[in-house]
């Protein structure tokens, strides 16, 4: 929860509503004559699925049918990569017309009322129903909008955190800008942004945003308030390859929770008050400061990022720094360094958890552990240089550290990791022209063993396949490898 803007007291609202009834004459009954029905209106057919092996396919990919096969790869020269991602991405478009699933058109943010804001659109979640504000603000760029989506707090009333959030989204100078603005179906502890219901709303809003042409896909972010900070803080370690920022406010997770490592590509804005104590959130942020710091070192040119602990303010801390500071950073859909923590996110309010199957052009085949919410994951750190790519893929155990309990709370807000090479497993590497010359061979060495050198086909069937994985117009990869652990 978080305190509420006293600008939300000054957005007047005027609601008119129309009531209309209908009467009958009964000066002159008439007899009453039997009644038969109208017959029920036949429903519109279905469309007929186009017969198109890769349309098929990617509908089968959307509905989580079995995937039918692509038959044999077939070769594309380098010179028509463009255009037959062109292609492929028409067809995507025309494989999600057959989906339910629809981003309502977004509203004008200036004409809406914060203080009885109505829904945009809805969708069921395993919990309820989750109504969302979807506007915009000011003229759309040729490239599309910038896209946040904001998290609100973990009040009873979540009506008053969604409107709350609303108005401060608006209030933000960051025009032009687009905001999907979620209201969870559950308020306290049952509002929690990162279970795998949530999931699924956050790759539906990504993919349909994707779909629309209204967002430039590489200008989305994730940012929040109290309990959205929270959350975005683990969606931005869990989405990296998604957006291209993340804005936790009045909230800071340890790492245990959402490892840093993973935001090497992002930028990242975090803003807290230094006298906000409760949950350790100032501790804790401090930490986050000293880790982005170090990580930045050891890294030249990554984990760009801005994490202050606000002199003087509690948890109503200057909220208005992030969305500007986040707008001048661009997403790196090809990054040459890559490290991936493969944590779960879920186990909380009856549902389980889950874990990530790619991450960026990296894609899991079988893992050393697996699927796991255990202290002990798998992680892979990729590095590209020229045509080399270097590989290490870990066994990383986690624990929380450093308990502090005050006014009640307790909460670890130290985090200790070990890690040693992994001994199994198995990985596809997707590769295109921005991350290697395809032209000339590439060398792979995984955890110091060379396990490919050779120059890499590019074909159809990969870009189709990857589209699917990933539902990213950036990541239409035509080739890739598959390594092995040993």
């Amino acid at each position: 929860m978080f305190r509420h803007s006293p600008i939300i007291l000054a957005i007047s609202c005027i609601c008119t509503f129309a009531v209309f009834s209908c009467s009958k004459d009964t000066d002159s009954p008439e007899p009453e004559l039997p009644v038969t029905p109208e017959p029920e209106p036949e429903p519109d057919p279905a469309p007929a699925i186009p017969d198109d092996s890769e349309v098929q396919y990617f509908i089968a990919s959307l509905t989580g049918n079995e995937l039918p096969s692509q038959g044999e790869a077939a070769v594309v020269e380098p010179d028509k990569l463009k255009n037959v991602r062109t292609e492929l991405w028409t067809k995507w478009k025309v494989a999600n017309l057959y989906q339910s699933d629809r981003l309502a058109d977004p509203q004008v943010m200036s004409q809406l009322n914060f203080n009885n804001l109505t829904e945009t659109g809805s969708w069921q979640v395993t919990d309820g129903k989750m109504s969302y504000t979807y506007a915009t603000k000011g003229n759309k760029p040729e490239s599309g909008y910038p896209l946040f989506i904001a998290l609100h707090g973990s009040s009873t009333d979540t009506y008053a955190e969604w409107s709350t959030v609303g108005a401060w989204c608006a209030y933000f100078q960051d025009s032009p800008s687009a905001y999907f603005v979620p209201r969870s179906p559950m308020g306290g502890t049952g509002c929690r942004w990162y279970q795998p219901s949530r999931q699924e709303v956050w790759e539906r809003v990504i993919r349909l945003a994707y779909l629309s042409e209204n967002v430039n896909p590489d200008k989305i972010y994730i940012m929040g308030i109290s309990e959205g900070g929270y959350g975005s803080q683990r969606l931005a370690s869990f989405y990296a390859d998604y957006i291209a920022g993340a804005g936790p406010i009045a909230g800071a997770e340890p790492f245990y929770n959402c490892p840093a490592e993973n935001t090497a590509n992002i930028a990242f804005c975090q803003q807290v008050g230094a006298n906000d104590t409760s949950y350790g959130r100032a501790r804790i942020t401090d930490i986050c400061k000293k880790e982005w710091q170090r990580l930045a070192h050891l890294h030249s040119g990554y984990y760009t990022h801005k994490i202050d602990l606000q002199p003087g303010m509690g948890h109503g801390c200057d909220y208005t720094v992030t969305t500007p500071w986040l707008l001048k950073y661009t997403r790196n859909p090809h990054p040459k360094y890559v490290y991936w923590e493969n944590f779960a996110l879920g186990n909380v309010n009856g549902e389980s958890y889950n874990c990530r199957e790619g991450f960026y052009n990296l894609r899991v085949i079988e893992g050393q552990h697996g699927k796991t919410d255990g202290p002990t994951r798998d992680a892979y750190e990729m590095t590209i240089t020229g045509n080399n790519i270097d590989l290490k893929v870990m066994s990383v155990s986690v624990s929380p550290t450093d308990k502090v309990s005050q006014d009640g709370w307790t909460v670890n807000v130290g985090t200790s990791k070990t890690s040693v090479p992994a001994n199994k497993g198995k990985l596809r590497i997707y590769l295109d022209e921005n991350l290697v010359d395809l032209s000339k061979p590439v060398i792979i060495t995984v955890n110091g063993n060379k396990k490919f050198e050779g120059t890499v086909s590019t074909d159809r069937r990969t870009m189709t396949e990857s589209l699917a994985f990933f539902f990213d117009p950036r990541r239409i990869f035509p080739a890739s490898v598959d390594v092995t652990v040993e």
